[in-house]
């Protein structure tokens, strides 16, 4: 049995942890903890599908230490290994390898086999085309002894005559290359030109003999667990291929703050974080470029969102200050410089551009969002929130708009729920309970059957069934609420062990047994609902602080007309769910809809059109930022929000779809109904599996 003073092991990038004693072998520390490591050799070391590699440093959050040496000494397995195959230096054989201290543990993403799913869809919306980088085709008038006019003085000629363009500056590298490309055309030229803003003067940064019908860019979403990047045709604004993969810093911290601590800690760790999540775009261009036939010397433009942290360490700036009051950014404005700077390899004098933030721990990311759904643009009353480790919110109209961001922590992303784990093949995603029996039903990500349906047992058997993750931990919590297992504060009521074997002791507590094999059993502990009321009740605290602060004095609250739930997280949940869990206010049901990646769509209407790099710029100097951290009246709004949905707060509208536990038909709680109620109320609730929602 393990103790305290057992090493501490953490698996990244699936977050999950525990303790063991010393002499363990890591591939047993592994699977004990349900992170899939491969090894089709049975553990003699000969397959190599177990490699792993250990991030050495201070860890805050977790107050470990790793180290490489916190393992027992390279083994002549591994040594004979390395000798017939290649083990890259600071790898090791997990099979052949065994616990020895404290230890960050990185599953690399070309040995993983149950990688997460990066469920950030590209946004296909046509948008206005008007990019930043256009291609001209211009006719140039031949030499004329009578006319001595230079050749590139003839092209800027030839530009303004027949585009209008006037006379632009010009990278000097294609200044050698002018005469060759001008005979070869022959007398007929493209012209890369880079206009961006329209006070600015045109800048001529390439040149192409003949016709050249092939300009591209990209559109990146840098999240703090994801990163989303999709290629689009400057020409047509086609989006024509699109790539996911994991945020590589999650070895270094799982949340924002455990990367900064990571920084302060550990000399170097900024420029590590910077080379890891920049090494990660380059492959993931390389992927799109490869999936479309296109050359990466073709793509002329960039524009890339992210929070303040994850924006910051991309652009190698220290995120330090952001760590701690005022939460100071290091630039807030837009931002344009070669893509080169940032150690892309693309057209050669490609561009970037980066959204503005909106404030410390509002970033470009909700910029883009805010972009892509025009809250600005409506007279409704919008409530835009992006769910994630740190949640974004934006509230407003045409006439105000108010910003925050709440600190939800990973719990959404399956980290800190004891089956929890990220989104991949073999992780439950959609759970229902039925109210009779407390028999749970699911669907697991890979699968696209029910688990009650005939042939899942045998899928799942072929794939397995790891864990749950972020959308199906909000499903089974308030699934649990809505049957009577989980009272309205939190507590799993034990003396529902009565009617069924599913709530066990576990503890001083009870827990809620989900699902069962003799490799693993995923429980709900008591533990996990705290975690889901810790993360739900940050965010509802965020958004009644922007409602607060939009309505008027001794007023009613303003009513919010539509919600717009974003993200790769906020994408996968249901907003039934989300509001039965009181994650977001009450709200018309048809109203409150998953808008996908709206980051990344905002960053791809930004690549298109630079008319909306300027309006994105203005809407961001006029939003009110709200400081969550610093607003007495958060506390008194997080304890309220403890509760599933609110301990104050009606949900008539919910009401109307969704009868709750100790409410009335209008959503208000029932006089004598306070939040130790317990029990299986008559909810009026779809009866068994009839009727259910798939």
């Amino acid at each position: 049995m393990s103790g305290e003073t057992d090493p501490l092991v953490l698996f990244m990038p699936s977050g999950r942890r525990g303790r063991f004693a010393r002499g363990t072998s890591l591939i047993a520390a592994a699977r004990s903890l349900g992170v899939h490591v491969e090894s089709v050799c049975g553990g003699r070391g000969i397959c190599g599908r177990c490699q792993v590699e250990i991030v050495e440093g201070a860890f805050a959050k977790h107050q470990i230490v790793s180290a490489a040496d916190h393992l027992s000494p390279v083994s002549a397995t591994e040594i004979r290994y390395a000798e017939k195959r290649v083990l890259k230096p600071g790898r090791r054989l997990s099979c052949a390898t065994s616990i020895e201290g404290d230890l960050v543990v990185d599953l690399p993403s070309d040995m993983a086999v149950n990688t997460a799913v990066v469920r950030k869809a590209v946004d296909t919306r046509v948008f206005p085309r008007d990019p930043a980088i256009r291609l001209l085709l211009v006719e140039v008038p031949e030499p004329d002894m009578h006319a001595p006019l230079g050749d590139l003085d003839r092209v800027f000629a030839a530009l303004e005559s027949d585009w209008g363009l006037a006379r632009p500056t010009v990278e000097h590298s294609i200044l050698p290359l002018l005469q060759k490309a001008l005979r070869e055309g022959p007398w007929q030229v493209t012209c890369a030109i880079a206009h961006d803003h329209e006070e600015d003067r045109p800048h001529l940064m390439a040149i192409y003999p003949g016709l050249k019908n092939e300009a591209y860019g990209i559109a990146v979403d840098i999240g703090s667990t994801t990163i989303a990047l999709s290629l689009s045709s400057l020409l047509s604004g086609a989006t024509i291929a699109a790539t996911g993969a994991p945020n590589p810093q999650i070895r270094f911290g799982e949340d924002l703050m455990s990367r900064v601590s990571y920084v302060m800690m550990n000399p170097g760790g900024r420029a590590e974080m910077t080379r890891a999540v920049r090494e990660t775009v380059q492959a993931m261009i390389e992927t799109v470029a490869t999936e479309a036939n296109v050359s990466t010397g073709d793509i002329m433009d960039c524009v890339f969102v992210g929070n303040p942290v994850m924006h910051h360490l991309f652009l190698g700036i220290d995120p330090t200050e952001l760590g701690q009051a005022p939460f100071a950014l290091a630039l807030s404005g837009a931002l344009a410089l070669p893509a080169a700077d940032l150690d892309l390899s693309l057209h050669p004098v490609a561009r970037a551009y980066l959204l503005p933030c909106i404030a410390g721990h509002v970033g470009a990311d909700a910029a883009a969002a805010t972009l892509s759904e025009g809250p600005h643009r409506q007279d409704e009353m919008m409530l835009l929130v992006d769910v994630g480790t740190n949640a974004e919110i934006v509230l407003g109209n045409r006439h105000r708009l108010l910003a925050a961001s709440s600190p939800t922590g990973p719990a959404f992303e399956g980290a800190e729920i004891s089956c929890g784990q990220r989104a991949a093949p073999g992780a439950i995603e959609r759970v229902r309970i039925d109210p009779v029996t407390l028999e749970p039903r699911f669907k697991v990500i890979g699968i696209d059957i029910w688990s009650d349906d005939p042939g899942f047992a045998e899928a799942a058997a072929a794939l397995g069934v790891t864990g749950i993750c972020g959308s199906g931990i909000v499903e089974v919590v308030a699934e649990l609420f809505l049957t009577g297992i989980v009272t309205e504060d939190g507590v799993i009521d034990g003396s529902l062990a009565a009617r069924s074997p599913r709530i066990v002791q576990s503890g001083r507590t009870f827990a809620y047994v989900l699902h069962e094999t003799p490799q693993r059993t995923l429980t709900i502990l008591q533990t996990d609902i705290r975690a889901i009321q810790l993360a739900k009740a940050a965010l509802y605290a965020g958004i009644k602080l922007l409602i607060d602060r939009f309505s008027q004095p001794g007023g009613p609250a303003v009513q919010i007309d539509r919600i717009a739930l974003a993200g790769a997280f906020g994408s996968f949940i249901e907003p039934r769910y989300a509001m039965v869990l009181g994650l977001v206010p009450d709200c018309d049901l048809e109203r409150c809809q998953a808008v996908g990646n709206a980051a990344g769509a905002g960053a791809r209407m930004a690549l298109l059109n630079r008319a909306y790099r300027r309006e994105i710029e203005a809407t961001v100097s006029r939003i009110e930022k709200i400081e969550t951290a610093l607003e007495p009246a958060f506390q008194d709004h997080f304890v309220a929000a403890m509760a599933f949905p609110n301990k104050r707060d009606a949900f008539p509208s919910l009401a109307l779809v969704q009868a709750l536990p100790n409410r009335d038909a209008s959503g208000m709680l029932l006089p004598g109904q306070g939040a130790s109620a317990s029990g299986t109320p008559d909810r009026g609730r779809r009866g068994g599996r009839a009727g259910r929602s798939t």
